[in-house]
């Protein structure tokens, strides 16, 4: 018999599941935390009304569905159903706005962390607290929806985030991971739980208004790693497998979110260390040995899942406007009578680009599907550009893309890592950005001008990050989140590392250049454009 199989017949497997933007993913994992099975379900988020979007039939429905096929998985691996968990835990994208009632009914379309609605909001928050609050963040949509006399906020009881939902559909158990939770309202590291002088400057500012709720009523419970954080009820295994196979009792670790997991995936939760995750969006993070000198509005501070600083550079835009492309080459293909596998397409278009020009031909792209706060743009129409006498050619075309995808990124991190001098031995990526092997990793290594590693489990991203934490819950008793991953996870496995190739570092800085300074040719598309 074997591990895997025994593993989940003795009902010691671990379940990680995350909602990523496009793709929902499920991992479960061994007793050596090695995956051993898989499941996925596609999904998109919606533009409705100027807000972007998921129902709450589409997280349901999609939560099943993954579920769904890797119960399929499992069974064609190993002929057996799983019938019991040892653990499991549910991560998804951070930020955004899922309001409900007393009665437990969702008050207003879920608001996404694409949304960039709440600017007013987010900028006096920020003068208040004297600590940067992003426009994604839950708290800047809370006071965004008072500033806008949403009559909703009269009868709030409940605000969490996508994974604090999902966790309470299957517990009952209105908590967040801290990592998360450091996505809706400032953490104060000292305590892993929020800031309460801040809790109390928030809560004289709205008194005026005479709501029945004080901020810290309708947040969720703050949980580090390492705790429990409730047990899968019978309602919640019937949601989660509708044929009823999976018992209930499975003890659930912390819901995270995907900035959470992707550090544990890349056992980047020590200072000076960090990743970078690159899909729909993408975003670095770089624990810290010290605080910043100033506020920078172009930096996040939120915590690892064990409660310690970290700084993040959060994009909203990264793959899209990749993934359409390729998706138009696919469709040429299909009209030439081509027949194309979409991996092995991705995979030659990615290695073109190394072919491409140190220039990149003068061309420029912008990859702005949605707004980009970084760069202060409120909507994103997405560019490419050309002079009459550009080399346009397939390799510089693809270059340009992938260099426009890491662009904002680059702007974040000039300022944490010039400005702020924040120390860093080590980043590591992860996400399908990095799938293809040498060009994305090849790429960052020129923009950051550092070295960076990818593991061979990048491409299993948060999921698997997930069903870590979950096994950290069960077996890291009395060790940190950091010891246990690197002794238990990842043994000194550092990955495959590139140095960054100095033509690559003056390419991208020359790149820059001619990024920031055509920024306003988006910002007249997004004036004209409607």
């Amino acid at each position: 018999m074997s591990d895997g199989k025994s593993t989940i017949i003795n009902g010691r497997a671990v379940l990680g599941i995350e909602f990523g933007s496009t793709r929902i993913k499920a991992v479960l994992t061994d007793e050596k935390n090695e995956p051993i099975a898989s499941g996925t379900h596609d999904w998109e988020n919606r533009l409705e009304n100027g807000i972007w979007t998921y129902s709450i039939e589409d997280i349901i429905t999609g939560l099943k569905s993954c579920y769904k096929s890797l119960k399929k998985d499992v069974n064609e691996k190993y002929g057996v159903s799983i019938k019991r968990l040892g653990a499991m835990g549910f991560s998804a994208m951070m930020h955004g706005y899922l309001a409900f009632d007393e009665k437990g009914e969702l008050l207003v379309p879920f608001r996404t962390w694409r949304n960039t609605m709440t600017g007013e909001a987010a900028e006096a928050l920020t003068e208040l607290f004297n600590f940067n609050i992003p426009q994604r963040w839950s708290i800047a949509h809370l006071y965004q929806a008072i500033l806008n006399k949403e009559e909703h906020v009269e009868r709030l009881d409940f605000l969490t985030t996508l994974d604090g939902y999902i966790h309470l559909l299957l517990t009952g158990e209105k908590v967040l991971g801290v990592g998360s939770a450091s996505g809706m309202f400032p953490i104060d590291s000292t305590t892993k739980d929020y800031n309460k002088v801040m809790l109390d400057k928030f809560d004289k500012l709205i008194a005026p208004k005479g709501y029945r709720w004080k901020i810290g009523d309708v947040l969720p419970k703050v949980l580090v790693a390492g705790e429990k954080a409730g047990v899968l009820t019978k309602e919640g295994a019937a949601l989660l497998d509708p044929e009823g196979e999976l018992e209930a009792g499975c003890p659930l670790c912390p819901p995270e979110g995907d900035a959470g997991t992707g550090m544990a995936a890349t056992n980047s939760v020590e200072p000076r260390t960090g990743n970078v995750s690159a899909g729909t969006s993408v975003f670095a993070m770089i624990a810290l040995e010290k605080e910043l000198s100033k506020v920078h509005t172009e930096i996040d501070m939120v915590t690892t899942p064990a409660g310690d600083a970290v700084a993040m550079v959060h994009c909203n835009n990264c793959t899209s406007d990749l993934n359409a492309w390729v998706g138009l080459f696919e469709d040429f293909a299909k009209t030439m009578g081509m027949n194309i596998d979409k991996g092995q397409l991705f995979e030659t278009l990615f290695k073109k680009a190394l072919e491409g020009d140190d220039d990149l031909g003068e061309l420029l792209a912008y990859n702005y599907f949605s707004g980009e706060p970084i760069t202060e743009l409120s909507e994103g129409r997405p560019l490419f550009v050309r002079m009459p006498d550009s080399r346009l050619s397939l390799a510089n075309f693809m270059k340009v893309n992938i260099y426009s995808a890491l662009a904002t990124l680059k702007v974040g991190l000039d300022i944490l890592i010039k400005e702020e001098h924040a120390s860093v031995d080590r980043i590591t990526g992860h996400g399908g950005f990095f799938k293809t092997k040498g060009v994305g990793q090849r790429f960052l290594a020129g923009a950051m001008n550092t070295s960076v590693s990818v593991m061979k489990t990048a491409g299993e991203g948060g999921a698997w990050g997930m069903a870590l934490l979950a096994a950290y819950m069960l077996y890291g008793k009395g060790e940190s989140l950091g010891d246990y991953l690197q002794n238990k996870v990842f043994g000194g496995n550092k990955g495959e590392t590139v140095e960054p190739d100095p033509r690559d570092v003056r390419s991208f800085d020359k790149f820059m250049e001619r990024y920031k300074s055509g920024l306003s040719i988006e910002k007249a598309a997004v004036t004209s454009l409607k």
